[in-house]
């Protein structure tokens, strides 16, 4: 069976983790594409800043980056030219992205896979950090921050 879910993870981002262990706690095995080392083409970026709808500069990533030093923070990039500095440099690509057939999102902070998740959480659910998100019911417990 081919799964519903695909998340765009990086396995040492901590979000990321958190956001495969939520989706797999809903009973999913999601398709899971280490961006880093299969990053989307340029298309597929499109498309996944198109279903979010937003700009690409909403999945552009700052932290551990070359944004800096690249002067990606000047209003003068297109999203034509981010997207080309994405396809040269992955890391540059926020995450984790999750795609479900109810939405596509950026998961920052990690609970706002639940919004889109098409089958319920199963069981209590913990972040790394020890924050409880879903309790023994399998009810959220608390919105997005």
């Amino acid at each position: 069976m081919k799964p519903t879910v695909t998340i765009y993870h990086n396995p040492a981002c901590g979000t990321s983790r958190n956001v495969l262990a939520l989706i797999r706690n809903s009973g999913e095995e999601p398709q899971v594409i280490e961006y880093l080392k299969t990053p989307p083409d340029r298309a597929t970026l499109q498309r996944l800043v198109a279903d979010m709808g937003g700009t690409v500069r909403d999945i552009l990533r700052e932290k551990g980056t070359p944004y800096a030093e690249l002067g990606l923070g000047a209003a003068h990039w297109s999203d034509e030219q981010l997207l080309d500095f994405i396809g040269q440099h992955p890391i540059l690509m926020n995450r984790p992205i999750v795609v479900t057939p109810l939405g596509t999102r950026l998961c920052r902070p990690s609970e706002l896979v639940l919004d889109i998740l098409p089958r319920p959480q199963q069981g209590a659910f913990s972040k790394e950090d020890g924050e409880r998100v879903v309790d023994d019911k399998g009810v959220r417990i608390h919105g997005p921050r």
